[in-house]
């Protein structure tokens, strides 16, 4: 019947009226009809459903936070989350515990990256996991077959992920660092190493060889904006490090006003006002001067132009450990010093801590909107799609 009914409607109003459904609800319209099976699946519907005109309160929270069962091991676990009036989070699916990362730490290197065209990346840097938050289905990604000569040692400093629109495929990045590692005394040398993994052929390439500068890790970094993912680096100042995932290239921005030294002050990438924008704030392992270590937030007005920063907050001194991300377009989601996620709103200065936490250093934060993107199966065994 009600196939019937859409191939009298035309094809538009049809579509008009699907994308307004929760994807909950449009998967199961596809067991109702062939005709629905195959408009839903289809990569026209899913991209119109994905690039859909949106609202803040469309905004849904994946949230990772890690939590100590034995002195070297932690349960990792991830929560989504959807905003209430009241500025609280009400839990929309079961939690789940984050497979195949192992790396501990203190799982304070763990990283989510994106979304990208409706997709997150969750990496340890050893392991990297695609997930659609909507529908639950995830994959691993092959480990890189691409390791050093004897003698050597390689290290992976930065992780990044993105879609390529004119390529309508999504790539993985790794940036390494090679030494020699001699027999006694410390690493000499230093060379990058940047591979690439295309989901579309679900192999991983070297590119040729590229000097990156040394990528300065913080928790909130590694972020993709604009088919391009972002980090941290030094020279002989912190700058922004930026690599095209189209074209291969990478480039360095550099930091607004006063920004650039490390010294005591800390760095995070966000998304305010659909602009790259820096926050930088005292180190959280130094004493904090109320008179002088406020938070910054610069927005950058023209992408990838330097002399495009201005100034758009400046906050009083917070206990906090690290930047998260920004929420509501307003709502800056940050964690204090004892794993705990408070939000700071920009426009009010209003502060509230929610019961959510974590080990500390841990929690990690990404602002997603539902999306029906699916996942290819891998070619290698442990890398097909599964669902939770």
């Amino acid at each position: 019947m009600a196939g019937g009914i859409i191939k009298k409607l035309p094809k538009d109003v049809v579509i008009n009226v699907l994308i307004r459904l929760p994807v909950k609800s449009m998967i199961r319209l596809k067991c109702i009809s062939k005709a629905l099976y195959i408009l839903i699946g289809s990569t026209t519907y899913t991209n119109l459903h994905l690039n859909r005109t949106r609202t803040t309160k469309d905004e849904l929270i994946l949230f990772k936070c890690s939590f100590k069962e034995e002195p070297q091991r932690f349960k990792n676990v991830l929560s989504f989350l959807s905003g209430v009036d009241n500025g609280g989070f009400n839990p929309i699916l079961p939690d789940l515990d984050v497979p195949y990362l192992t790396t501990d730490y203190g799982s304070i290197f763990h990283q989510l990256i994106g979304p990208s065209h409706g997709l997150i990346a969750l990496t340890d840097s050893d392991a990297i996991v695609l997930l659609n938050p909507t529908t639950r289905h995830y994959r691993l990604v092959p480990p890189c077959p691409f390791g050093c000569p004897k003698g050597y040692h390689r290290t992976i400093e930065g992780i990044g992920f993105g879609f390529v629109s004119i390529l309508n495929d999504f790539k993985v990045v790794r940036i390494s660092d090679v030494f020699w590692d001699p027999p006694y005394g410390y690493p000499e040398g230093r060379d990058s190493k940047v591979d690439v993994y295309e989901l579309s052929t679900d192999s991983w390439r070297e590119l040729e060889p590229v000097q990156v500068p040394r990528v300065y890790w913080l928790p909130c970094s590694e972020m993709v904006y604009k088919e391009a993912v972002h980090w941290f680096a030094t020279i002989d100042e912190v700058v922004i490090l930026c690599f095209d995932i189209g074209t291969e290239f990478f480039r360095n921005f550099k930091m607004p006003g006063a920004c650039y030294f490390i010294k005591q002050s800390r760095y995070g990438l966000i998304v305010l006002n659909e602009s790259l924008s820096l926050i930088c704030y005292p180190d959280p392992g130094c004493a904090i001067d109320p008179t002088q270590d406020f938070i910054h937030i610069w927005i950058m007005k023209e992408y990838g132009i330097s002399e495009s920063w201005i100034k758009k907050y400046t906050i009083k001194p917070l206990p906090i450990e690290s930047p998260l991300v920004v929420w509501r377009d307003h709502l800056l989601l940050l964690q204090n010093k004892t794993g705990q996620l408070i939000y700071y709103d920009v426009n009010s200065n209003e502060i509230k801590e929610f019961d959510l936490q974590g080990f500390a250093k841990s929690l990690r934060v990404i602002v997603y909107t539902e999306s029906l993107t699916s996942i290819p199966s891998g070619s290698e065994p442990g890398t097909q799609v599964q669902k939770f």
